[in-house]
């Protein structure tokens, strides 16, 4: 196989793109390259034998060859190259920068206590908002009077103590909170919302709430959906942090954070989206689709169903486990040296709340949200917020195709892929992560005089490039590699690419 790289002789890194291109003689005269602008052309053979990659010199009007050149002469020649080309079957993420070194960029570390250095004070505190409920949340930086206002939001099945990294670290300078959803961490009602007939068994009645045959009052119309978490933050917005936000959310947090930022842009400054999840809820909305809601009969509230009851009980069973909530953590996060005891525990202490299991089932039967994914990004394009796309490459569940989805609907967006991280990148890789946030802030608060992120360099941001960044944890050196996707990138290509290469390995297995 040979891999053909037409690249354009300005300031640019050496690029390509992952097309499958047929397993032939890829010969110049045969290639059919769209020549878009007058210039002269590089184009490489890698001989996967020895290991080499030769450049050539081409006529860009007869492809006639011209003279042979090493890599290094090329970079000698025209310093670095962007290539829009074509490339056999390669795994999409190895065909970043291939010949183009950019200086490692060394981030900050965390806070480390064992250098006196605890970082920002945080602090725990409850907030009631409905009846029965008091709203659980996490907050650093109170000092920080002039500072900008962020507010994390967690995934499914955690809470605010996923963003402990940010809270110490960002609280440095930033006002910071955290906050856990209705039906979720430390969120959970105070009293059984559908309490078991007196005459069961005491001990039964301690253990499970929400089982009951009739609820109560405060609890008649209540589902923990994406609604009730777009009006809860809503809220805690205008009653607790008091000024609009930078609102960053991971997995589930994310698709909230861009659905409360679509129906209430006066209190958003900018969304960054950790790993979005693309959809929730797999019932019709009662206000998008009322006839086709009523086709069935129970979407998440309260009292549960007797078959519903039974059918929890068994997958509650299963899930609630701890040998399978470490084998969740295991799965999404990519460096399993990460440190996850501090969070298994809180996962753990939140499933054996009375309220966690019917609570679980709320959630999952929840109708959809009025909106789609897609239509929320919409709407924050037409209010002109400002979007961020941070996603770990190496995630099982939000696989990097779906991030790249969302950046050709929103091509101004930054897009960064950060290798190796997975579901969570917060917690994985907060170096990097609050490293990122930090200067995308930077940007926003300057009008666009800072650069964004490993943005300086504008010329070859705008094609994708890669950057290899440092830090130091527990005493060591760690690094890992960001990609970065610009807003002339064509990220139509890239996802077709990604789909072809993945059907060309089932097809060869």
């Amino acid at each position: 196989m040979e891999l053909l790289f037409s690249c354009y002789a300005e300031s640019y890194p050496v690029r390509c793109s992952n097309w499958n291109f047929a397993e032939k003689s890829l010969h110049t005269s045969r290639s059919k390259l769209c020549l878009t602008r007058s210039a002269q052309f590089v184009c490489g053979r890698l001989n996967p034998k020895r290991g080499s990659l030769r450049f050539w010199e081409l006529d860009h009007q007869n492809y006639s060859k011209k003279k042979n050149y090493n890599q290094r002469e090329v970079s000698k020649l025209y310093g670095s190259t962007n290539s829009d080309g074509i490339v056999g079957n390669e795994d999409m993420g190895n065909i970043w920068d291939r010949e183009v070194s950019y200086p490692k960029v060394l981030v900050p570390g965390l806070p480390d206590e064992t250098t006196g250095d605890s970082g920002s004070p945080v602090s725990s505190c409850f907030w009631e908002w409905k009846p029965k409920f008091n709203v659980h949340y996490e907050k650093s930086g109170s000092e920080n009077v002039n500072a900008p206002s962020v507010l994390l939001l967690p995934g499914f099945g955690v809470g605010s103590f996923h963003y402990e990294k940010q809270l110490k670290d960002l609280g440095r300078e930033y006002r910071v909170w955290a906050v856990d959803f209705l039906g979720q961490g430390m969120s959970l009602p105070v009293e059984d919302p559908a309490p078991l007939a007196k005459d069961s068994a005491s001990g039964e009645m301690d253990l499970v709430w929400g089982f009951g045959e009739q609820a109560e009052p405060w609890a008649n119309e209540l589902v923990y959906s994406i609604d009730l978490w777009k009006d809860q933050v809503r809220h805690f917005v205008e009653e607790v942090i008091g000024e609009p936000v930078y609102i960053v959310g991971n997995s589930l947090g994310g698709f909230v954070a861009l659905y409360f930022a679509a129906f209430n842009p006066q209190l958003v400054k900018g969304v960054t989206l950790l790993n979005a999840t693309p959809f929730w809820g797999f019932l019709p909305n009662p206000i998008r689709s009322p006839r086709l809601a009523k086709i069935f009969p129970w979407a998440g509230t309260f009292p549960l169903p007797a078959s519903v009851r039974r059918f929890t009980e068994i997958i509650w069973e299963k899930i609630s486990d701890p040998t399978s909530i470490a084998e969740v953590l295991k799965q999404v996060y990519a460096d399993h040296s990460t440190r996850v005891d501090k969070v298994f525990s809180c996962i753990l202490e939140t499933t054996e709340h009375p309220a966690a299991a019917a609570s679980f089932a709320s959630i999952m039967c929840a109708p959809k949200g009025q909106l789609s994914f897609e239509e929320t990004l919409s709407r924050c394009q037409i209010n002109d917020i400002p979007i961020c796309l941070v996603y770990g490459k190496e995630d099982p569940w939000v696989k990097a195709i779906w991030g790249l989805q969302v950046k050709r609907q929103v091509p101004e967006a930054p897009y960064y892929e950060i290798s190796p991280a997975g579901h969570c990148p917060h917690d994985e890789v907060p170096e990097v992560v609050n490293y990122l946030l930090r200067g995308w802030i930077r940007t926003l608060e300057s009008q666009g005089s800072v650069a964004l992120p490993l943005m300086d360099d504008p010329k070859p941001i705008q094609y994708g490039v890669s950057r290899d960044l440092e830090f130091f944890r527990d005493g060591s050196r760690k690094s890992v590699k960001v990609h970065i996707f610009g807003s002339k990138f064509s990220v139509w290509k890239k996802i077709s690419s990604y789909i072809r290469s993945r059907v060309t390995e089932l097809k060869s297995s």
